[in-house]
């Protein structure tokens, strides 16, 4: 069975946005070992998961970058905009991206349903509450938070709709040159 990834910037204190979905306090200027440590998370990767409100800004982004060779993020913006990707929503009827599925069915269905197929893993990026009912859900097999160094006191967390412990190992610790520190956890259910 193929591997669901979580792969989600984070503040200290838990939040993936501010209030309003701000997203101005991450480290955008990656350093490279950080760079390479991305890639090998991605390049297994053969299909994204998005909900609807990150697909809105993710899928047009990275299709932006694909289509100019001179940005320097042109290679990850290929690769995002060449993988399949199934946006789960409740509200489109069909997608109006290219490569794009919709997904509109009951989430652990769908989800358990797209890991059945060989193949590469599959990653989401977010937003707050599409990544948050995937961890209630148990959904997730590798969860890579990507810690900032900053603290916002309040905002959009990571774990807003779950309600019961989960109990988690720690795969992988890591810190980047940045200040960006990666925390790799795994269910304790499926770590050995």
């Amino acid at each position: 069975m193929r591997k669901l990834k979580l792969q989600v910037q984070t503040t200290i204190d838990g939040f993936i946005a501010g209030p309003q979905g701000e997203m101005d306090w991450m480290v955008f200027d990656w350093s490279d070992d950080l760079k390479d440590y991305v890639t090998r998370l991605t390049d297994p990767i053969e299909t994204i998961l998005l909900g609807r409100t990150l697909a809105e800004g993710f899928i047009p982004h990275w299709a932006g970058v694909a289509a100019d060779p001179q940005n320097p993020e042109h290679a990850a913006g290929k690769k995002f905009t060449e993988t399949p990707k199934v946006v789960f929503t409740r509200t489109l009827k069909a997608s109006p991206w290219e490569r794009t599925a919709l997904a509109q069915g009951d989430l652990t269905e769908e989800v358990n349903r797209l890991k059945q197929p060989p193949g590469g893993d599959l990653i989401t990026y977010g937003g707050s509450r599409f990544a948050s009912a995937l961890i209630k859900a148990r959904l997730i097999d590798d969860l890579h938070l990507f810690v900032n160094p900053v603290v916002l006191g309040r905002g959009l967390p990571i774990f807003q709709e779950v309600a019961t412990q989960q109990a988690y190992h720690l795969a992988n610790a890591r810190t980047f040159d940045c200040g960006i520190i990666v925390l790799h956890y795994q269910p304790k259910s499926i770590a050995l």
